[in-house]
């Protein structure tokens, strides 16, 4: 029952990443747990023996309070330690390092009640629908979505079209996403004490693109970590390049932002406007 009524009361983020909030009293969210990928991963991926791609060796985390890797794929903070910041919570810890800490019989110091972090790198797309109509469910109510991105603008693609923005890859994220918002139209008209917001992360990477210097940056191709044409051929490790300052870039590495892009896209899901959000942003869903 008590797991029933925590959920009740929750607002979960879905698509490459889930963030269940629960609601106490007068608090906007007391707990963050976050389902996902490395885009919003803060340690899980370290605890993998079989993962190929790692954050745990330096240039990650160099702009992180810390300066050292923590298993983020970022220079330096990343969406689900800017979503907790937004609601003055602490980052989630990772489940693994938990689940560590229960193994080496240290159950002392563990606990799921200040939040939890899912998320891993490799994790992959997940299906979004079966998902979520398990937290649903479960109790769950309200939803905050994030669509795919232009992942064809993306270092490690751009890289094998030398200009542009590869279109196929682009493409794809634009149908799924279509299928996405279809998928939530029906899903609310099917339950009615649904409520979400949709953040169209596709648009606002396009925008970062086309129009860097509305939002301070230089570089839209390369990643500010890498090796080869673009940052993008080798991935980002201790022998490799780094740009000098990384509020410039919009790609980190080939794959993953910027703490200062991650921080334009959590602006925009809390307070963004309707060309990104629909039909009501984070604040706005958190008040209901």
């Amino acid at each position: 029952m008590g797991n029933r009524i925590v959920m009740g009361n929750s607002l979960l983020f879905i698509s490459f990443f889930i963030f269940s909030f629960s609601f106490l009293e007068a608090q906007k969210a007391p707990a963050v747990y976050v389902f996902g990928d490395s885009l919003v991963d803060v340690g899980n991926n370290n605890y993998l023996s079989l993962s190929i791609e790692k954050a745990i060796l330096p240039h990650y985390g160099i702009d992180f309070p810390t300066k050292k890797p923590t298993g983020r794929f970022s220079n330096g903070k990343n969406a689900a330690d800017l979503i907790a910041e937004n609601l003055g919570l602490p980052t989630s810890p990772p489940y693994l390092s938990l689940v560590s800490k229960v193994h080496n019989n240290n159950k002392k110091n563990v606990s799921f009640l200040g939040g939890v972090n899912f998320a891993s790198g490799g994790a992959g797309i997940f299906n979004a629908s079966d998902k979520g109509f398990r937290l649903y469910n479960n109790g769950a109510k309200k939803f905050e979505i994030a669509g795919v991105g232009a992942i064809g603008c993306c270092p490690a693609y751009r890289v094998k079209n030398k200009t542009e923005c590869v279109s196929e890859a682009n493409d794809l994220s634009v149908k799924y996403n279509e299928a996405l918002q279809s998928m939530l139209k029906e899903w609310q008209l099917e339950n009615k004490d649904i409520s979400y917001s949709y953040f169209d992360t596709y648009a606002a990477i396009q925008d970062l693109v086309h129009n860097p210097a509305s939002y301070g940056f230089a570089n839209v191709k390369a990643a500010c970590c890498g090796l080869g044409e673009l940052n993008a051929q080798i991935p980002c490790l201790p022998i490799s390049s780094i740009c000098s300052n990384r509020k410039d870039h919009i790609f980190w590495d080939a794959f993953h932002p910027t703490e200062a892009a991650a921080r334009i896209f959590v602006d925009e899901i809390f307070n963004g406007p309707s060309k990104y959000i629909s039909p009501i942003n984070m604040e706005q869903l958190l008040a209901i």
